[in-house]
């Protein structure tokens, strides 16, 4: 006799837009800061996994690229990633900011070619008056047959955390538990410490430095009182390794800086952080960037 499964398991990607909030949405549920925050457009290059657990249900988030359409190699492969997560979860949940027009959720329609059930959030409400955010739901009511359910949302605090995570774990199947349910994240140490880099990067440099910029870790030693990290900051033109190091390295210190710190909370441990800069011509053109 086969013992009758009481846990709820799935995977639920998170899509939408570049910029439509998806990687603060995970911070937000997960309570920790683990997937990179950036205004700068297309920050998350790969699928990321972050795991919630919820009453009994363990809810493993995938955090993809924005939906976009360029020439770019480095965005095609993007947009692949995003459409391989649509194609491998339970459950959707697209991200429509509220002053959005209904084309990027028509285009998102047409890339669910499973039809794969999801739920559409109506993000960023705070900074709207809530009659247009009535007035947007009422917009979307025209596909009120595609979507589960249409949740405005707001990581200020709009919404309680219990009521989305309550409506996710309705549409995922009962299964074991996959992952150790002490984790948030299956995505590896030496990952999380490039993007808190590239997203220090971004946040000291602003539009300065395009987002095709990368970080590459190339030594991690753990110690008992401080963890020593080393990385390199890539560029594709010899100007923007100038802007990264800035005049008297005060640039790059700041960047080092910045990101030690988002480290350091992460880990609740001190840690060492040496950063370099070079420039490889052309690098976002290859697909495995």
């Amino acid at each position: 006799m086969i013992d009758k499964i009481d846990t709820i398991c799935g995977f639920v990607a998170t899509i939408g837009r570049p910029n439509a909030g998806k990687s603060s949405l995970l911070n937000w549920l997960v309570g920790e800061k683990i997937n990179m925050v950036s205004a700068k457009a297309n920050a998350t290059r790969k699928r990321q996994n972050t795991i919630v657990m919820h009453k009994n249900a363990q809810i493993v988030f995938i955090d993809t690229p924005g939906l976009h359409q360029k020439e770019k190699l480095l965005n095609q492969y993007m947009l692949e990633e995003a459409l391989k997560a649509i194609g491998d979860c339970d459950l959707i949940l697209y991200l429509a900011p509220v002053t959005d027009k209904l084309s990027y959720y028509e285009k998102f329609l047409e890339l669910n070619k499973k039809q794969i059930p999801h739920i559409l959030l109506l993000t960023k409400i705070d900074t709207v008056k809530k009659e247009d955010v009535y007035k947007k739901i009422n917009e979307y009511q025209k596909y009120k047959d595609k979507f589960l359910e249409i949740i405005p949302i707001s990581t200020k605090g709009t919404l309680n955390k219990k009521e989305l995570l309550d409506s996710i774990i309705k549409y995922l199947p009962k299964s074991p538990y996959l992952f150790d349910t002490e984790i948030l994240t299956t995505t590896n140490l030496r990952d999380i410490y490039k993007e808190f880099i590239r997203e220090a990067l971004y946040e000291e440099l602003s539009d300065e430095i395009p987002y095709e910029s990368d970080v590459i870790i190339d030594e991690v030693k753990e110690k008992t009182q401080i963890d020593v990290i080393k990385a390199t900051i890539v560029v594709e033109k010899k100007s923007q390794k100038g802007m990264v190091i800035g005049k008297g390295a005060k640039t790059i210190k700041r960047i080092g800086k910045n990101a030690r710190v988002k480290i350091q909370k992460l880990l609740q441990k001190q840690i060492f952080l040496e950063l370099f800069v070079k420039v490889i011509p052309k690098w976002s053109k290859t697909k495995d960037s």
